[in-house]
């Protein structure tokens, strides 16, 4: 008989709470289970922020062009809170493409990432990433480092906050 961790059906017992008060498009509500079992894992609160967003959406709204193209972005109200997280529909074209970038947008609200580690540096907090497929063969490295290397994370534990995923004591 198969065991179910109490993690699990606590988790599902709030989705459905969840999804009353956000609105969460279906396309990212697995990727978002698995950014919380990581924020779980890694003891990092999530609840009361979820609850302040209006939605966590797939749009068509963000800038497409040849010169560049915003895959993610927090969007905010007019004093500057953030009211949903916005994920390009062209991040769907690969689902390695859509994980990253929903885990960076997630990072930037959850976590607390207020800027970019870098410009093009092969983490998940870049901000640009030519790298997507080298992040997504060693995404266990990247996700320690990500969420190891956040402020959400030094601020709970009482560590140095530093942008290259290392901590002072």
């Amino acid at each position: 008989m198969m065991k179910v961790s109490p993690l699990l059906i606590s988790l599902l017992l709030t989705l459905p709470l969840l999804s009353q008060n956000v609105q969460i498009d279906g396309r990212l509500q697995p990727l978002l289970n698995d950014f919380f079992t990581q924020c779980n894992q890694y003891q990092i609160e999530y609840h009361d922020k979820l609850f302040q967003l209006e939605s966590i959406d797939v749009v068509n709204t963000l800038t497409v062009s040849e010169d560049g193209s915003t895959l993610g972005m927090l969007r905010r109200d007019e004093n500057g809170k953030v009211v949903a997280i916005d994920i390009s529909w062209m991040a769907q074209l690969d689902p390695e493409i859509l994980k990253i970038v929903a885990f960076h947008e997630f990072a930037h609200y959850f976590l607390e990432y207020s800027e970019h580690v870098c410009d093009d540096c092969g983490h998940i907090m870049s901000k640009v990433n030519s790298s997507y497929f080298d992040i997504a063969r060693e995404w266990e490295q990247h996700l320690k480092v990500l969420f190891e290397g956040s402020p959400a994370y030094a601020r709970r534990f009482g560590k140095a906050f530093s942008f290259d995923g290392t901590h002072q004591p």
